[in-house]
């Protein structure tokens, strides 16, 4: 009864994120109930390994107790206290420069926000400041890449690139571009990461010419592996290629490690794996493991003292009620003891193995590309692999595979062209790991058993 009551609540009240409404309506809700480590339970008391993390962010795993504690003692001291006014707290602090003392170079200075769309929103406030700082208000022009995300607020949404987030509410802007993914597996360059990089620099001189050239762009902007895109990993050396490109023109680099930070891809930030040093970097998820609310803009030196000097005696203005809240950040602080107490490396190991257990799947019938970095892994899905044809819309992949995994006990992402999606927690076991991979197998074969996808393949 109590299952039923919820379902029908949420049925009437409760609006969804990204979400057909009327399909919701019909379908019902799903009601998470407990989690532990790596499995969470539902209201009927099927347990599933969540592959995905919760959405990308549970990477220290459910229930742990120091991040509990944290928020509960901090709750207990002080549970709210303002940034404005010259006000802080010893955990919002403390924090900022913790995560300044770990980030890459000179992104010395933080600015808290609530999560990950409102972070790429600040970036785009604080680089029109900067440049209208610096007396180049022209530089009014944004560029992104297609299939990228970069949050779903009014204005970020339009650097995202995935059409749902753009129809209907009348996005992009004009001011905000894109130039092509670098997917290695559909790339029209092939391949080869030297020519994958090469057309992406192309592209990237061409829309610069496009707008009016360098003294038009203000910023661009990538994600060291494209998340919602469908994880997307760009070849070795294509990141700092962008970077050096960007740097050679004058145009800030921006780094969105919102899916990305603190282990998902091994290291506490992506942009290491490169060397990579962004005027910019936006940050969320992982920096509190979803226990609370919280994400986070890294700006460098330059920027901060841009604003800064710009400013001069007048405020900035921009903030937010909740920008630095203690209880967010004392557990941020928990977070990273977590983190560099063992997680980071048990990630690592768990990766190796998901990656491994993943790729042995390559010659399932189904199976065109396997992809993936430490904790962040895709499989795509084709009724052809030599045309890598994807499974056909009637299939409705999407709906039906995250279905059949979740009836196997396994939590993915399911995106809508047949890509599946994995971001486990950084403290999954060899079991947990074993776990997601046989339920793998098990949603392949069944969904190779389709009707739909029998008449489709070749």
């Amino acid at each position: 009864m109590l299952s039923n009551s919820l379902i029908e609540l949420d049925r009437a009240h409760l609006v969804h994120p990204v979400a057909s409404y009327r399909g919701h309506e019909r379908a019902g809700v799903r009601v998470l109930a407990s989690a532990k480590g790596a499995a969470v339970t539902d209201a009927s008391g099927h347990r599933l390994v969540d592959g995905f993390a919760g959405l990308w962010c549970v990477n220290a795993g459910y229930g742990q107790e120091s991040l509990i504690a944290a928020a509960t003692r901090q709750l207990q001291e002080l549970p709210y206290a303002t940034g404005y006014f010259g006000l802080g707290s010893e955990p919002a602090i403390r924090l900022a420069a913790e995560l300044a003392e770990r980030a890459p170079g000179d992104l010395n200075h933080v600015y808290f926000t609530l999560g990950g769309s409102d972070a790429v929103d600040s970036t785009i406030r604080f680089i029109r400041y900067y440049w209208n700082a610096r007396g180049e208000p022209q530089r009014d022009q944004f560029i992104s890449i297609e299939q990228g995300y970069h949050g779903s607020s009014a204005v970020g949404a339009g650097l995202t690139a995935l059409p749902v987030f753009h129809a209907g509410f009348g996005l992009p802007f004009a001011w905000q571009h894109k130039i092509p993914s670098h997917d290695v597996y559909r790339n029209p360059a092939g391949p080869d990461a030297a020519a994958i990089i090469a057309a992406s620099l192309d592209a990237l001189e061409s829309k610069i010419a496009e707008v009016g050239g360098p003294e038009r762009v203000a910023a661009f902007y990538a994600e060291p592996i494209q998340g919602s895109g469908g994880v997307l990993v760009p070849p070795p050396g294509w990141m700092k290629a962008m970077r050096e490109r960007c740097r050679s023109h004058g145009i800030l680099f921006v780094a969105d490690e919102v899916i990305t930070g603190f282990g998902r891809t091994g290291p506490l930030f992506a942009c290491t794996d490169e060397d990579i040093v962004p005027d910019l970097m936006t940050t969320a998820k992982g920096l509190t493991s979803g226990y609370v609310p919280m994400g986070a803009v890294f700006l460098s030196d330059a920027v901060y003292d841009t604003i800064a000097d710009g400013a001069g005696a007048a405020a900035v203005g921009h903030g937010q009620t909740y920008s630095a809240h203690p209880v967010s950040a004392a557990v941020g602080l928990a977070a990273l003891r977590l983190y560099e107490g063992g997680l980071l490396e048990n990630g690592v190991r768990a990766g190796a193995r998901l990656m491994a257990g993943l790729r042995a799947l390559a010659d399932h019938p189904l199976v065109g590309h396997v992809r993936g970095r430490g904790m962040l892994a895709a499989i795509e899905l084709v009724t052809d692999k030599e045309r890598k044809t994807p499974l056909p819309a009637e299939a409705e992949p999407s709906r039906r595979i995250f279905d059949r995994a979740w009836d196997n006990g396994l939590v993915i992402r399911a995106f809508g062209n047949g890509v599946m999606g994995y971001a486990p927690p950084l403290c999954c076991t060899d079991d947990d790991i074993d776990a997601i991979l046989e339920r793998t197998a098990r949603t392949l074969d069944q969904t190779l058993d389709d009707p739909d996808v029998r008449r489709a393949l070749r």
